[in-house]
């Protein structure tokens, strides 16, 4: 194997102050996407996986408006949020 795999890659990360703009942009979207009757879940997650915008409805604007936001972002995002509300749970499963 090469020495390029041989190490861990750190992430710079999204840009701190655009944050609240992605959490904005998320919960609009979705609120588009089950407006017009979609998993919203699934058709995020298309996106996110495929970066294919048509997973996102145009309905309010929201096909644009994902594409304003980079996918790590939202990726990041979502990682943070689900960690943050389960920390306490990984702490009691690991026994601390």
């Amino acid at each position: 194997m090469t020495e390029k795999f041989s190490q861990t890659m750190k992430f710079a990360g999204a840009d701190k102050a655009l944050r609240p703009m992605a959490e904005e942009i998320l919960l609009g979207v979705y609120g588009a996407l089950k407006d017009k009757g979609y998993n919203p879940v699934s058709q995020i997650v298309g996106y996110i996986l495929s970066g294919d915008p048509t997973y996102i409805t145009a309905h309010n604007g929201a096909r644009t408006l994902i594409t304003k936001v980079e996918r790590d972002e939202l990726l990041e995002k979502l990682v943070r949020y689900y960690i943050a509300a389960h920390e306490e749970d990984a702490r009691i499963d690991d026994g601390a």
